[in-house]
């Protein structure tokens, strides 16, 4: 069995109540309405009552519709959001206002428990659809940044090795230092196991394996798996590996050091930087024939995930699937912060967010 079709069946088993805010766009409605047929989530459908049900042809069946302009929770959202944002600066009014924006609400919705998770992106850009996930959901506990990962699978009669694998970080984190390197395969490692139920097997790359160059950029990877290996000593984790000794095992057992425990067998890749994710991972499906599903966010308190604007319904439906999955791996005891770190919050204040944040999609 293909592994989005597992990933598809533990959704089925245990269905999530997921919150979309673009509730009017054809290709949400149509996700939405196979999520519902399919019997793998509960969607909520943001936007005009009129609108989203002509966008669902005018059947609703088994799909929650919200108007955050009308809702009657809408004053409770805002005093919640100004509480955590007041701090910031925002008052009480600021607050109403905000709320009332589709992807601020599906926020605060999954924040309060309202819904598992959220999945927008279809017409509001990376950068909004991050901000808002981030300011209202917030970080998970421990975590440092929000990455992402795209699921890459193989499954075609041409692929020598089968499989689902993850590529992170492709989307968001240009530059990671060491530390936010190795936040990012931690959170790469957790998330592989959300979508597979699998043990991960983290390849940390580069353009050097065990020590044959040397150079900054090896050290920094070095240094990242120092720190994994610290916070997390039974995870496997191996590097720094060249991309074919994590994959290939002749080359891994050619390459890598006696009693290595990765020799081509890797499952979740993690890239030095966003130039080598976003290309590796675009030749991998372009060239390799790859299914790219993503990107899937990681590091936030509770899911909340990004489509490309230019989707299809069924990339809708493989989100509300994988969102699913990552909310049942969720722990629902875990606390939410009660505001973000100053650091995130700053990334924000770039002139130019979606240069930063809007540069891969799956599509």
């Amino acid at each position: 069995m293909l592994a989005l079709d597992r990933i598809i069946d533990a959704a089925r088993a245990a269905p999530r109540s997921i919150v979309l805010p673009e509730g009017s766009d054809p290709r949400i409605a149509a996700g939405a309405r196979r999520a519902v047929d399919e019997g793998i989530a509960r969607p909520i459908l943001l936007g005009a009552h009129e609108e989203v049900l002509a966008a669902l042809g005018g059947d609703a069946r088994g799909i929650a519709i919200e108007d955050p302009a009308t809702a009657p929770r809408g004053e409770a959202y805002s005093e919640a959001l100004h509480l955590l944002r007041r701090a910031k600066g925002m008052d009480l009014p600021a607050a109403r206002r905000r709320i009332r924006e589709p992807l601020a609400y599906a926020a605060m919705m999954v924040r309060q428990g309202d819904a598992d998770g959220t999945v927008g992106g279809a017409v509001a850009t990376t950068a909004e659809t991050v901000r808002a996930a981030l300011q209202i959901i917030g970080l998970a506990p421990g975590a440092k940044i929000v990455s992402s990962f795209f699921l890459m699978i193989l499954c075609e009669e041409y692929h020598a090795q089968k499989g689902a694998y993850v590529f992170s970080d492709c989307g968001l984190v240009i530059d990671p230092d060491a530390a936010e390197l190795a936040d990012i395969a931690r959170a790469a490692a957790h998330s592989y196991t959300a979508m597979t139920g699998e043990a991960p097997r983290v390849a940390m790359l580069s353009f050097s394996t065990n020590g044959s160059a040397r150079h900054q950029r090896v050290d920094k990877v070095v240094e990242a798996v120092r720190l994994v290996r610290q916070a997390e000593p039974d995870l496997v984790i191996e590097g720094e590996l060249q991309f074919d000794a994590a994959f290939v095992a002749t080359v891994g057992a050619a390459k890598t050091a006696p009693g290595s425990q990765i020799r081509g067998d890797a499952n979740v890749f993690v890239f030095p930087n966003l130039d080598a994710a976003n290309i590796g991972y675009k030749i991998a499906q372009r060239m390799g024939g790859a299914k790219a599903i993503g990107p899937v966010l990681q590091g936030l308190a509770r899911p909340a995930n990004d489509l490309s604007r230019g989707c299809s319904q069924d990339d809708v439906f493989h989100m509300i699937a994988l969102t699913c999955a990552q909310a049942s791996r969720a722990d629902a005891g875990r606390a939410l912060p009660s505001a973000m770190p100053a650091r995130v919050d700053s990334l924000w204040q770039s002139p130019r967010p979606s240069t930063d944040l809007g540069v891969t999609r799956a599509g």
